[in-house]
């Protein structure tokens, strides 16, 4: 028996560290450098990630108070109840119920989940609820197996897996407003320092909104379970400033670049099922299933974050996607070697 007590104080004291680890090490974890390649949900850098993360932290406090006030009972009833030796064998004390003791354990769990759903629904409401101004960025995200396709309707660009969007500063305001489409299943949009998670459901349009403060790389994930690649479904978000995002914007608004060095790679594309699936400008390519690569050499990465896009990486993709994504609906060309060079290299003409 006293082993069993022994055993419950220990675990009590267990849980208690690991919440104040999990509160000491917060602080620090906001201080952390988001340009290092990791995402941090303690470093919002948008209104609506800033206001999650107030609400998850009132909520943590809540319920750590709840937690240390039940621990401290539980610890008090272990040792002040304790079996003795001296008690073996006689009843303990019977104590009966209390109404005031009764009436303070009803009302006080409800006005404390009263309180909650109150902060909740007020958080819910600001982010759903914001009214899109006239100086919002409209972009549409489309989730597929296994890549993001992005559209600027206003801007006439298509591009996918590198969201590109401006910085929005108290001077010059430009939240981005998304509206959130799936081609197939269940997806969900999730960039941990700009926003919320917003699921993407086939038949059933959603959108969700993010102001950054700051220029930078922000990375996100697909968090909802859609298939064998969901894993490796990536996000890369690029808050350009103004000047920057407008020649991102001009650049991507050209047609593709026509070079006669590659005409070889380009009639190889043309004449594959290349053109089944994806699309290039000013080309007969224009499928649907697949990544729009009229400018695929200006994004960093291809296979939706997967791999970096170098020359390298580009032809193993083309020749064997299993090598870089497994499971990856991107079937193997099986073109000879010197149709795969002359690919690649059109591919990288795409700028």
């Amino acid at each position: 028996m006293q082993r069993k007590q022994n055993s419950i104080t220990s675990s009590a004291l267990s849980m208690l560290a690991l919440l104040f680890l999990l509160v000491a090490t917060a602080p620090g974890a906001a201080r952390e450098d988001p340009s290092n390649g990791l995402t941090n949900i303690f470093a919002p850098e948008s209104t609506p990630a800033k206001s999650i993360l107030d609400l998850s932290l009132f909520v943590l406090v809540i319920t750590g108070i709840i937690f240390s006030v039940v621990f401290t009972l539980l610890v008090y009833s272990i040792v002040k109840f304790r079996g003795r030796a001296v008690d073996a064998g006689r009843e303990p004390a019977q104590v009966y119920g209390s109404t005031q003791i009764e009436l303070a354990w009803t009302i006080i769990p409800i006005l404390i989940v009263v309180v909650l759903f109150l902060a909740t629904a007020r958080t819910i409401h600001a982010v759903q609820d914001a009214p899109q101004p006239a100086t919002a960025l409209e972009v549409t995200a489309i989730g597929h197996q296994f890549w993001w396709e992005f559209r600027y309707p206003r801007l006439g660009i298509v591009t996918a897996n590198e969201l590109h969007i401006p910085v929005s500063d108290a001077a010059h305001p430009t939240p981005t407003f998304l509206q959130l489409f799936s081609a197939d299943t269940d997806h969900s949009f999730w960039i941990p320092q700009l926003a919320g998670k917003t699921d993407l459901i086939p038949n059933h349009p959603n959108r969700m909104w993010m102001d950054p403060h700051r220029t930078g790389i922000f990375l996100g994930q697909c968090a909802q379970y859609c298939g064998t690649q969901h894993a490796k479904m990536l996000l890369r978000v690029s808050v350009d400033g103004p000047e920057d995002f407008n020649a991102w914007v001009r650049s991507q608004q050209q047609p593709a670049v026509e070079d006669e060095k590659v005409i070889a790679g380009r009639r190889v594309f043309e004449t594959t099922a290349c053109i089944n699936c994806h699309r290039i400008g000013g080309t007969v390519a224009n499928g649907q299933f697949g990544p729009d690569l009229t400018h695929l050499m200006s994004r960093e990465t291809i296979a939706s974050g997967a791999a970096e896009n170098t020359a390298g990486n580009l032809r193993l993709w083309i020749k064997k996607p299993e090598a870089l994504k497994p499971g990856s609906l991107m079937p193997a060309m099986q073109l000879s070697d010197a149709d795969l060079d002359s690919l690649v290299g059109y591919m990288e003409s795409l700028q």
